[in-house]
Formats: structure tokens, C-alpha cells, sequence
């Protein structure tokens, strides 16, 4: 699940509203195939770069004593490594790499510059994520630590950002985190989110068929088989959606699973995906 905290309409400073430049007017930056960076207009980069496919633009920057400092994700989407420069970030990247419809992931791979028509500064911004779906839409976020309304900059930012990514068919978010208990669910079922958890012990059909009807999760690891065994089984199925229970209360012994949606089995994408991970 996607939680939007961008601002609707031009960001406000000193109470006026700040004009707006043209979505066609953007450049955008990113690395080329030799790894020197390459500038073309937004509108053209946009229809024919695979972001999903580049390394970051911009190293993250590492600021003393704070505790938390880039790092690798590594995505069950993708099959490689994703990086990320914060615990709101790598947060964002778990909940996107669950996504079913995601099939493409690449952290800061493009800084979009424009010039401001206020000031005429030529200014700057490097969204954090950029995530592909398997209809071809694409979504470009940045991944606040709280809900609080972003500043001047940030907001300014959002505005620009948002209507360039929807003049060529891009969304733009400012991405927030989820509630703690989601959060903590999900990061539990990411530690089994690699393929070799799927079919773990030839359990796999035993662990779906004894959810077939919703029930409590240890009744139904037991009834599939030794427990230690069937445990991982189910935790990966939880993650990959082919098994649902409520996350937004504590995941324990307890908890009510059912059956997943049929659409989230595997389809032949998804195959291609585990193939490659192993």
C-alpha cells in the first residue's frame, strides 16, 4: 500500500504562490552506459531511459552521528541489490518490493533540474525511488520519516515534480512511513521474501491447501507439516500475497490466514524472477 503525502497546487512562500515552470522545460540527468553522466530534456528521457536499470546519480550522503547510514536492499523483484540512504527509505523499498504489479526498482537513478521562474536560479532535485510496474507506468517518490508537511524546498519541489512526471505519464509521491505494526509485520515476512523460502521442504501445496479455509497460523503450519519447516513456507507466501492475514495487528501464533487473491500467483514473470535469484 501507497501512502501520498504530496501537497496539491504550487507551494506557498510568504503567502503567495509561487509560479510554476514549464513540465517541458525540465532537464534530466542520469548515468550514461559508459558511467558519465548524460543530460537530455525530461520528456524525451522519460519515454526512452530505463531508470529501473541505472545506479544512483548521487552518492548518499553520510552525516556524522546520525544512526542510521546507507545501505543495500536486496530486492525479490529485481534479484540484485538495491541502495538506500535511510531507515524511511529502505522501509519504502520493502513495501514496494512486495508489490506484485512492481517489476522494476533503482534508487536515485535521475536528477531533474529546471529553472525557476521567481528567482532564476537553476535549481534541482533527486527523487530517492523510482519503481516500474508491469503495466509500463512508472513512479518516481521521495521517502519522508513522518507525515509532517514538507518544507519550502521539499514543497516547491513536489509541485515541479508532480506536474512533470504527469506530463509524460510518471507519477510523482512523497511516500510516508506505514504504521508500526505494518511496518514490523512486513519487514518480518521480508526475511523470507527470497525464492528458496518458497517451496522450502516440498511444503508448498500442503501449506496453501491447509489455508484453503482461513485459520490460525500455527494450526495451519502444523497441520502442513513439522512446524520449523512449514514456518518458512508460510512467511514467504504471506509476502508474496499468495497468503493473506491482517497486518495491521501483531503477526503471531493466533493470527487469522487465508488464501490469497488468484492473481497474485505466479505468473511467468515472477518464475523468470526466481530463476534468476537463485
Amino acid at each position: 500500500m501507497i501512502i501520498d503525502s504530496s501537497q496539491d497546487g504550487l507551494p506557498a512562500v510568504a503567502g503567495e504562490a509561487c509560479r510554476m515552470p514549464e513540465p517541458g522545460a525540465l532537464e534530466a540527468e542520469f548515468a550514461g552506459a559508459d558511467g558519465t553522466l548524460v543530460q537530455r530534456r525530461w520528456a524525451g528521457a522519460a519515454v526512452a531511459v530505463r531508470f529501473e536499470q541505472l545506479p544512483p546519480v548521487a552518492p548518499f550522503p553520510v552525516v556524522p552521528g546520525r544512526r542510521w547510514g546507507p545501505g543495500w536492499w536486496w530486492s525479490a523483484t529485481t534479484g540484485g541489490h538495491v541502495m538506500h540512504g535511510s531507515q524511511a527509505m529502505c522501509t519504502q523499498l520493502m513495501a514496494l518490493d512486495r508489490d506484485p504489479q512492481v517489476v522494476g526498482l533503482s534508487a536515485r537513478p535521475v536528477r531533474l533540474i529546471w529553472r525557476d521562474p521567481d528567482s532564476g536560479r537553476d535549481l534541482t532535485w533527486v527523487p530517492q525511488v523510482f519503481a516500474r510496474y508491469a503495466d509500463g507506468r512508472a513512479l518516481l517518490a521521495d521517502c519522508p520519516a513522518s507525515s509532517k508537511p514538507a518544507g519550502e524546498r521539499a514543497a516547491r519541489a513536489t509541485a515541479v515534480l508532480s506536474a512533470a512526471c504527469a506530463a509524460v505519464g510518471f507519477t510523482y509521491r512523497r511516500l510516508v512511513p506505514p504504521e508500526q505494526v505494518v511496518a514490523a509485520n512486513v519487514r518480518w515476512l521480508a526475511g523470507y521474501r527470497h525464492p528458496r523460502y518458497r517451496g522450502a521442504g516440498g511444503l508448498e501445496q500442503a501449506v496453501l491447501a491447509a489455508f484453503a479455509a482461513p485459520r490460525p497460523l500455527m494450526a495451519g503450519a502444523a497441520e502442513a507439516g513439522e512446524v520449523l519447516t512449514a514456518l518458512p513456507v508460510l512467511y514467504h507466501a504471506l509476502w508474496s500475497g499468495r497468503l493473506t492475514a491482517d497486518l495491521a495487528r501483531p503477526l503471531g501464533e493466533h493470527t487469522l490466514v487465508s488464501a490469497g487473491c488468484p492473481n497474485t500467483a505466479m505468473d511467468g514473470t515472477e518464475q523468470e524472477r526466481e530463476q534468476h535469484a537463485r
